[in-house]
This record gives C-alpha cells, sequence and structure tokens, in this order.
C-alpha cells in the first residue's frame, strides 16, 4: 500500500544575520505539522533552508572581509544550528547558491516562463528598498518610507530589466483564491490579499543590473543581467525536493507553505504565476503566522530587544522553548515573548504538572510493579478526536490545552485513588492481615496500570511538541511513540524503573 505524502516548507530566510526569535516560532510550528503527519504514517517531506542572494549580502560580505560565499555559509551555519537545537525535523536544508541542487531548477523555470513569452524587458524606474531587497510602489509606503524599515529612505533606481507577466495570471489567480483551489488560512488573510489585489497584480521585476546587483543567479543568454529575489528563492519549494527531475512530483504540490504575513503576498501572487505559466501544479495551502512582540514592544535592532533562539538555547531545553510558542501565541495571531512568561509556563505545567506525574507514577511502579484490568477510566477517545479536530484547524495552542486538561485529569486519578496507601500485615490475625495486603497491593497496581496508560497516551500525543521529553518517558515505561498504541494493553511483566527528573525548576 502506497503511503499518502505529505509535503511542508518554511519560507527561507535571509542569510544577512542570525535567526531570530520570529523565525524560531515559524519552523516550531512547521515541524508541529510535520511531526503530526509522521504520526498519521504519512510519508512526510519538511523542506528549510536559507535565501542567500541578493545586494544586502554582497555589501555585507565586502564590510566583513569575507566573500559573498563565506560570508552567507556563515549565516547559514547558525540557521542549520537551530535546526539542530531545537529539534527540528526538516528531511533537507536548501542553500539558493547551491550550483548542484538549486540552480538548474531555477534556470529550468526561467527558461520555460520565457518560452512562454511571459517575460520581456523593459526600462524601469522605481522606489527600491534596501532592507527589504524589494521594489516598492507609491502605496506600499508610509511618510514616504518602506513599513517594515522606516529607518531607511528607499532608493530610486533607473535600469533596464526583465519583467514577468504577473499581470495575465491576476485574475485566474484571484479566482483560484476566492475558491479555496489555493487556499489561505486563516480566512482574515485571505480577505486581506483578495482585498491587496482587487484592482489587479501587476507585472514584476524579475532580474537587476549586475552593476547594481553582482551576487546571484545569472539570466540565461544575458551576461549583464542577474536574476531578482522571486525566480530564485521562491522556487526553493521545487528545487528542495528535486525538480528539474521529475521525482519532485512525488511530493509536490506542497500540502504547505507555512510564511510569516509579510511573505503573503509574494506566495499567493507571484508564486502562484510562476507555476502557472511553467505549467505546475500549485501548492494546495498557505498557512500564515503573525508576528511577534518582545515584552509587549517590536522588536528592532535600534531598540537592542531582538531575540536570539540560539542563545536562550544556552539557557533552556529546546522542549520548553517549543512548548511556550505553541503554548502561548495562537496560530495566525500576533504573540508576545517574555522569558518570565516562558519561567513561569515551564515550572507550573511542565514541571508541576507533567513532570510531577512522570516522576511519581514510575516511583510507585518501580515498587509495587503493575497489574492489568479492564477498568480505563482514562481512556483517550473522547482527547484524541478533540485533538484531531484541532490540528485540521491549525489550532495548535488548543491541541496543548486537551492535552493539559488530560494531565490534570491523571493528576486528579492519582489522588483520588492515592496506589502509594498499601495496607501494612499486622501482627494480630496474621492470615486475614496477609489477604488484605495482598488486595490492597493489587489494587494498587491496577490503579498504576492506569496511570501508566494515561501517560503513554499523554507522550504520544504530546510527541509532536515535545519530542525529546516524549522520547525520554516513552524509555522509561517502554513503549514506542505512535498512534496506535493509544490505549494499547501494556506489558505488566517489563519492569518500570524510576524516571529522572524530567523538568528541573527554573
Amino acid at each position: 500500500m502506497v503511503k499518502e505524502t505529505f509535503y511542508i516548507t518554511t519560507t527561507i530566510p535571509y542569510a544577512n544575520a542570525p535567526p531570530h526569535i520570529g523565525f524560531a516560532m515559524e519552523i516550531i510550528q512547521a515541524d508541529v505539522l510535520a511531526r503530526w503527519n509522521r504520526l498519521l504514517e504519512k510519508e512526510v517531506f519538511f523542506l528549510t533552508g536559507t535565501d542567500e542572494h541578493g545586494s544586502k549580502n554582497f555589501k555585507q560580505a565586502k564590510e566583513a572581509g569575507l566573500t559573498p560565499q563565506q560570508f552567507v555559509d556563515k549565516n547559514a551555519s547558525y540557521f542549520k544550528e537551530l535546526t539542530k537545537s531545537l529539534d527540528i525535523s526538516n528531511d533537507n536544508f536548501i542553500k539558493t547558491t547551491d550550483k548542484e541542487k538549486h540552480w538548474p531548477g531555477v534556470l529550468d523555470i526561467w527558461n520555460k516562463l520565457s518560452k512562454n513569452e511571459d517575460i520581456y524587458k523593459k526600462h524601469y524606474e522605481g522606489m527600491y528598498c534596501n532592507g527589504c531587497e524589494r521594489f516598492v510602489t507609491e502605496k506600499d509606503l508610509i511618510n514616504e518610507k518602506c513599513p517594515d524599515h522606516p529607518n531607511l529612505v528607499p532608493e530610486k533606481i533607473q535600469e533596464e530589466n526583465y519583467f514577468f507577466k504577473l499581470s495575465k495570471y491576476s485574475n485566474k489567480i484571484t479566482d483560484l483564491i476566492k475558491k479555496d483551489k489555493l487556499k489561505i488560512f486563516p480566512e482574515k488573510y485571505k480577505n486581506d490579499f483578495l482585498s491587496l489585489i482587487k484592482e489587479g497584480l501587476t507585472d514584476v521585476s524579475f532580474s537587476r543590473d549586475k552593476k547594481h546587483l553582482p551576487w546571484g543567479v545569472p539570466v540565461p543568454k544575458d551576461e549583464n543581467q542577474v536574476m531578482y529575489v522571486w525566480p530564485d528563492a521562491l522556487t526553493n519549494y521545487l528545487t528542495g525536493i528535486g525538480y528539474p527531475d521529475k521525482k519532485y512530483k512525488k511530493y509536490w504540490p506542497a500540502n504547505i507553505h507555512i510564511v510569516g504575513k509579510d511573505m503573503l503576498r509574494f506566495h499567493t501572487g507571484i508564486w502562484p504565476g510562476m507555476l502557472l505559466s511553467a505549467g505546475i501544479d500549485l501548492p494546495k495551502e498557505v498557512i500564515v503566522h503573525g508576528f511577534l512582540t518582545v515584552n509587549g514592544q517590536k522588536m528592532s535592532k535600534s531598540l537592542g530587544n531582538v531575540v536570539s533562539p540560539l542563545k536562550l538555547r544556552e539557557k533552556y531545553e529546546s522542549d520548553t522553548l517549543r512548548y511556550f510558542i505553541i503554548r502561548s501565541i495562537p496560530f495566525g495571531d500576533d504573540g508576545d515573548f517574555s522569558e518570565k512568561a516562558l519561567i513561569d509556563r515551564h515550572n507550573n505545567e511542565l514541571a508541576n504538572k507533567l513532570g510531577n506525574l512522570v516522576s511519581r507514577v514510575s516511583t510507585l511502579a518501580e515498587k509495587y510493579g503493575i497489574e492489568k484490568t479492564k477498568q480505563l477510566y482514562l481512556s483517550v477517545d473522547n482527547t484524541l478526536k478533540q485533538i484531531e479536530d484541532h490540528f485540521k484547524n491549525y489550532e495548535l495552542h488548543k491541541v496543548l490545552e486537551v492535552i493539559f486538561t488530560y494531565i490534570d485529569k491523571t493528576n486528579e486519578y492519582i489522588q483520588e485513588k492515592k496506589p502509594w496507601e498499601v495496607r501494612s500485615p499486622q501482627r494480630e490475625a496474621p492470615q486475614q492481615s496477609e489477604e488484605a495486603h495482598s488486595k490492597s497491593e493489587s489494587n494498587s497496581r491496577k490503579v498504576l496500570y492506569e496511570l501508566v496508560l494515561a501517560i503513554k497516551n499523554i507522550s504520544i500525543l504530546i510527541s509532536p511538541f515535545i519530542p525529546s521529553t516524549a522520547d525520554k518517558i516513552a524509555k522509561t515505561f517502554n513503549f514506542k511513540i505512535s498512534l496506535d498504541e493509544l490505549d494499547k494493553p501494556l506489558n505488566t511483566k517489563v519492569k518500570i524503573n524510576k524516571s529522572e527528573i524530567l523538568f528541573q525548576k527554573i
């Protein structure tokens, strides 16, 4: 039987600096979805990487006394380190400077668009934001400045460039989005984008003169031009799975592109236009996350409040960061990052509720063992149904709410049943006393059986969010992380040893 495939991508961040906490949120969200779909036994491919061309990298490399390649390799290494330090389960990491794996697909797409007469050359005069590395129109600006880079004045540029006939596909793209053939989620972003393009999409610059942008993929048959960001960076979603080799079709079309709200217009405007021109299927869904503030303030270098996830990892465990980000910020909304709030959630939820439960049950199970019971007061059926529904709507914070409701129920059960209260044999009436003691021990073992089963259920369901912790619990209680294991009878003959402390209090 052929497995259903599931292909998910993050955006590829620009490699001019190490990652910040906003991208960490995106890659964690994508990882949770990838891991959940692996639990559903789909054949998952998860792609991330770095966008490495552009004039900004060229200039900054020169200032740092490095070649452009040395400069982007250095910054890309921070993003690779981030994937490891946050337990990200990506299957590939694409670099747009990779001449072997990326460039052939980019050149193929350019040639397809050109063959379809959708690329033309014209003289262009316009405003260029060096912060965004893109041309901006008057309606993009606020007080004559780019809203994303208010400290930079857009530069007026005149040059001859190649353009892509995006306007040709404007009506088609609008229709596909309205009918959810190209789905945008949450709905508010779909409405925002349709409002933005109601007057139609305009043609877009696809190249730059080498005098202004000397660092990029060369335009075929024109030695004076290099490709601008769109045909280069956006094509990574194809080249990352093998394009132009036909093997890419195993995973394409992508099930999900996960993007920040500032990236929406490019992924649901320019990218679909390119694919329609090239005769390639469109991705199924673009899901959009919000921005992060820090202690209520917008992140900015001038305020000195840009949060490095790599530095955070030196202080906190990966699962603590993963849990806090997903639990605290509803998908699609803006959210705030605060170390105080992170510590509170770590101590009160991960340590007190989950960690303490595992510690108590494993200690008692080591002492008394477990004994099979038919009673399943802590069955996971209803919990699983709620979790599946929330995953379908990308309500990842609500998945964790449901899991912790189940954890609370399990903690209440252990308090109610008190499996540690085993009657000791008395000297008087020894035979009756031994029987009572034996019965009391048996009752405790049956309660512990239920508790271990509940912990197994919790670990499986929470594994996409805190995978390292789930693996530790699975080793302690001798089970494997699989949905098939939910409520599955336990092997009572396997010895359970006391768990290590899962979450040290901060």
